[in-house]
């Protein structure tokens, strides 16, 4: 009995080892693959889906944009995105500072980077393995798309209303307009409710996101001048 013990035990091992190695490169070639072909779909997206808040989405190129979207999120969610390699450890201590106090509103400091890692390959949650996953596949996206095509995909797959996803769907929801047809004050208003799409109201807006959104607009105009920002959100 032992000696067969003895001859499982490897086995089994190496079967284990061959999966881990298959799932790796497995989900290396879909990052791989999604630098030029959209998500088919995502977990976010298939759970509001399941739970009827439907699906709307409509992928559109990095060009078919246009470039207040892209300078509005950038403005409003992650004004260093295009200096940091993922990650803005500044934010992510003073997040950290903020969340041990007692009572205190929990806040958090994702960049564009791993909003894209979390709502393309994960699942929404807390957990310590899918905020170690987040890291990786933020570090992943960070090396093998490169800035342009990580903020496309975040404007073609985040939620930006109840069942509302990519910048493309809210502006015809929204504005009935093209994503390229939006004005700087409409493309901010989007933006400002991407805290909380299925909460927050984009148009009419309350007191509250026309405030934000004005904010962001004054953001926007600071912005574009730097050289950085502009090479971002440019043509490709």
């Amino acid at each position: 009995m032992a000696i067969k013990l003895k001859g499982i035990v490897p086995r089994t091992w190496r079967k284990i080892k061959r999966i881990f190695l298959f799932l790796f490169l497995l989900q290396l070639l879909y990052i791989f693959i999604l630098k030029w072909v959209n998500p088919p779909v995502t977990l976010t997206q298939l759970n509001s889906w399941v739970s009827g808040h439907g699906l709307s989405r409509d992928y559109i190129s990095f060009d078919e944009m246009g470039v207040y979207p892209k300078l509005a999120v950038i403005s409003s969610e992650d004004q260093l995105f295009p200096e940091h390699n993922g990650f803005d450890v500044k934010s992510i201590k003073k997040a950290m500072k903020n969340n041990e106090k007692e009572n205190a509103r929990v806040k958090g400091a994702s960049t564009i980077s791993q909003q894209v890692a979390k709502n393309v390959f994960l699942w929404q949650g807390r957990s310590w393995l899918r905020k170690g996953l987040e890291v990786y596949f933020t570090f992943m996206i960070e090396l093998i798309w490169g800035k342009k095509r990580i903020l496309e995909v975040y404007l073609n797959s985040i939620e930006m209303g109840k069942g509302v996803f990519g910048i493309q769907a809210a502006s015809l929801h929204y504005f009935k307009k093209d994503a390229s047809k939006l004005t700087r004050k409409e493309a901010a208003l989007i933006a400002a409710c991407l805290p909380n799409p299925k909460n927050y109201k984009v148009n009419p807006p309350t007191k509250y996101i026309n405030s934000r959104a004005n904010w962001i607009v004054g953001q926007m105009n600071i912005l574009q001048k730097y050289p950085g920002v502009q090479d971002v959100i440019t043509k490709n």
